[in-house]
């Protein structure tokens, strides 16, 4: 997906454990180009079959994530909503779970969401911009357009109220 970066930080393991540098910003501009200023994280904990999303922020209140699994594991897709970009309408998705410590930098203009496939996770995220309730928006998840696969049945997944409202992906764009 254009502009999209999977990070896999080093993990050092030795009889007492392990350690892991999570977030340097020379090795993440190295990888990616990008000067990127982290200024909030955020942390959610969901049980399976937890669908987030897909949700964006527009306009001042844009932001850029790095998004990782500290517990469980997560399906993480992403959509791109810029008009310009040769992957607009386009989505990708991984898996993201703890064990393999991947992670997914997710820029400005892409709508994002995740579902727990773990009996439960802890999901994690640097964004580049301070939440601003006025910027949010989303797309429903079961868009007919985007055609996503969440990989768990409907009877499964738990969606909020305020998710189940979201538009289409038609509605957004226009």
């Amino acid at each position: 997906m254009q502009d999209c970066f999977i990070l896999i930080p080093p993990v050092f393991k030795d009889e007492r454990g392990q350690f892991v540098e999570t977030y340097n910003q020379q090795t993440f501009k190295d990888i990616t180009g990008l000067t990127i200023n982290f200024v909030q994280d955020n942390q959610s904990t969901s049980k399976y079959g937890v669908l987030r999303g897909l949700h964006f922020q527009v306009g001042n209140g844009a932001q850029a994530k790095l998004v990782r699994v500290l517990q469980g594991k997560v399906l993480d897709i992403v959509v791109d909503l810029r008009k310009e970009s040769k992957t607009f309408g386009k989505h990708f998705s991984m898996i993201l779970n703890a064990s393999e410590g991947k992670q997914l930098f997710v820029p400005k203009g892409f709508a994002h969401g995740f579902v727990t496939l773990s009996e439960t996770s802890v999901f994690a995220y640097k964004c580049d911009n301070y939440y601003d309730k006025a910027s949010e928006g989303g797309i429903i998840y079961n868009d007919a357009t985007l055609s996503l696969d969440w990989h768990l049945p409907k009877e499964d997944l738990i969606i909020s109220e305020k998710d189940l409202q979201l538009p289409t992906f038609k509605e957004v764009i226009r």
